[in-house]
């Protein structure tokens, strides 16, 4: 599966939407990839996720033992991804503004562990939770996601397989092209729950 198939499965479940969108990372696009439309939908997730594992099995030089999801978005493409690869997923949550581990989640040291995004863009979200879960003494091995949309630029700290993989335009608020900032933004992320 390449990115054009991906995004054609965005396409798909009404998850491609264009107008003016503020990302999780702050940042500004006219691009968003709505992936509750796809999470909503098993067969569409299945889909995604078995590729997504497929090409983890086949790109990562460690099998993990776990798969680790930073909330909200990671938990259901990190559940599917486990699923297709026989481990077991647990998500962080954001505990005082951080990731943590928490419902009796927990990792021993020395175990590996994959981290499972939904969409990166500037690697943050991703960051956070890899910080959260080095703090238990695991070893994160790697990282996954269904979408880069830094098309490869954005460090994480470990290794990244994406699924697909396209730069969209993104703005610093004070730097939007004028026709964006006549429109009126949605905000989806959770980053703030």
């Amino acid at each position: 599966m390449n990115t054009d198939d991906v995004l054609d499965v965005f396409r798909e479940a009404g998850a491609l939407l264009e107008g003016h969108f503020i990302l999780s990372s702050g940042l500004h696009s006219p691009v968003f990839l709505q992936k509750a439309f796809i999470f909503k939908n098993p067969a569409l997730t299945e889909k995604l996720c078995k590729a997504l594992a497929d090409k983890v099995r086949a790109e990562l030089p460690v099998q993990p033992d776990i798969i680790v999801a930073p909330a909200m978005g990671g938990i259901i493409p990190g559940y599917e991804t486990a699923r297709h690869m026989g481990l077991e997923s647990i998500f962080t949550e954001r505990e005082n503004g951080e990731f943590t581990l928490r419902r009796g989640f927990s990792l021993e040291p020395g175990q590996k562990v994959l981290m499972v995004e939904d969409i990166v863009t500037t690697g943050l979200s991703s960051r956070e939770c890899i910080k959260s879960i080095e703090k238990t003494g695991a070893k994160v091995v790697g990282g996954a996601c269904i979408f880069d949309r830094s098309n490869g630029t954005a460090d994480i700290g470990v290794p990244l397989i994406s699924l697909a993989a396209k730069a969209f335009p993104a703005y610093r608020e004070d730097a939007m092209p004028d026709d964006l900032a006549a429109i009126p933004p949605h905000v989806f992320s959770s980053r703030n729950l």
